[in-house]
């Protein structure tokens, strides 16, 4: 365990090490909870439009109860492993490249911004495969950019988003099947 730690370690200084003045308003975009909020609105009225908009507003309920479990889950792994953030990290702190003006709270396994961005990119990638394969992809796409955002700005190591990315897309993927579960009508209607 303690060489795989090393390791996460040493990958997030070089990742970290990496960024670019140019690029950090790119990547704080990235980071930014909106931009997740902006992609899901704008496909939670696209499903409006397909379907109906009761389905619409049941799926409004379902994608809050995901973030909401999600989130909380996160953060109950946070405050049991107790593993401080890089820019809280006494040994590395300044080597820390910290693009953000403040370093956010005090732990950092796991990424909540993984896990989140990964639930709803599963969740709505499935349901979204009926109508255009492709929005998985770039779905998660974009949840791996706003992943790997936290390493870049200084935030995560490599390991609190890989684990943060797992248990998103499982914790997506677990929705969508109560999803189906309890409105068996939606493949019947595309």
């Amino acid at each position: 365990m303690e060489g795989l730690l090393e390791w996460d370690i040493a990958l997030f200084l070089w990742l970290n090490s990496l960024g670019s003045v140019s690029f950090d308003p790119f990547w704080m975009l990235m980071t930014h909870r909106g931009s997740n909020f902006v992609i899901y609105f704008i496909l939670w009225v696209l499903y409006g439009f397909l379907s109906s908009w009761k389905k619409a507003g049941s799926l409004l309920l379902v994608t809050a109860l995901l973030i909401l479990c999600t989130d909380q889950l996160t953060n109950l792994f946070k405050i049991q492993i107790g593993r401080v953030r890089p820019c809280y990290d006494e040994n590395i702190q300044h080597l820390v490249r910290l693009v953000k003006p403040s370093c956010g709270g005090r732990y950092s396994f796991f990424s909540g911004h993984a896990s989140n961005s990964f639930a709803l990119a599963v969740f709505f990638g499935a349901l979204f495969k009926p109508y255009e394969k492709r929005i998985a992809l770039l779905l998660l796409g974009l949840a791996f950019l706003i992943a790997y955002s936290r390493v870049y700005i200084g935030v995560h190591f490599p390991l609190d988003i890989v684990v943060g990315a797992i248990v998103g897309s499982i914790m997506g993927a677990i929705f969508y099947t109560l999803w189906l579960r309890f409105n068996p009508y939606f493949l019947s209607q595309t």
